[in-house]
């Protein structure tokens, strides 16, 4: 092979370690900045409005079954002693402004975890989270049923579903 040969399959192969750190870096940067709301080109947010919801959107509460769990309520945590109202339609939890309940929280991430009802039972589920979702003292890998008052850890949080 002759030198001309090598020299340019060197600096191919130097080109593309370097396209493979910058893709990474955008990845990781994309990862750690919260997502912003689009708003019209030349517009300032409105006053207040740079600062997060900190009331939970609620769902609309159906018509609870015998023994089923109404609320989730905030044990631990900077929202402690929130009551978010359960209906049917799944709750979201995480950082990001559209969840349903917002956590103002480092250890959450933006979308962290979703709770949803199967079969009259309420699933939790980690949504690719960083620091894990955990159900008492273990981290969950898959949909699992979560009972009535016992711990759900998201972040620095604690919740329980209650009657």
């Amino acid at each position: 092979m002759s030198d001309l040969a090598l020299t340019l399959i060197r600096l191919g192969f130097l080109a593309l370690l370097w396209i493979g750190i910058f893709a990474i870096v955008g990845v990781l940067s994309r990862d750690l900045r919260a997502p912003r709301e689009a708003r019209p080109a030349g517009s300032a947010p409105a006053e207040g409005e740079a600062h997060r919801n900190t009331q939970p959107r609620a769902a609309k509460p159906a018509k609870p079954r015998r023994g089923a769990p109404r609320t989730l309520v905030v044990t631990e945590g900077a929202l402690a002693g929130t009551v978010v109202p359960l209906g049917t339609a799944p709750v979201t939890l995480g950082r990001a402004s559209d969840s349903t309940l917002v956590l103002d929280d480092d250890y959450a991430s933006n979308h962290h975890a979703r709770l949803y009802q199967h079969d009259s039972k309420w699933i939790v589920e980690d949504l690719g989270s960083t620091n894990g979702t955990w159900i008492e003292r273990t981290r969950i890998t898959a949909p699992t049923v979560l009972p009535n008052n016992v711990p759900l850890k998201v972040g620095r949080s604690t919740m329980e579903l209650r009657k």
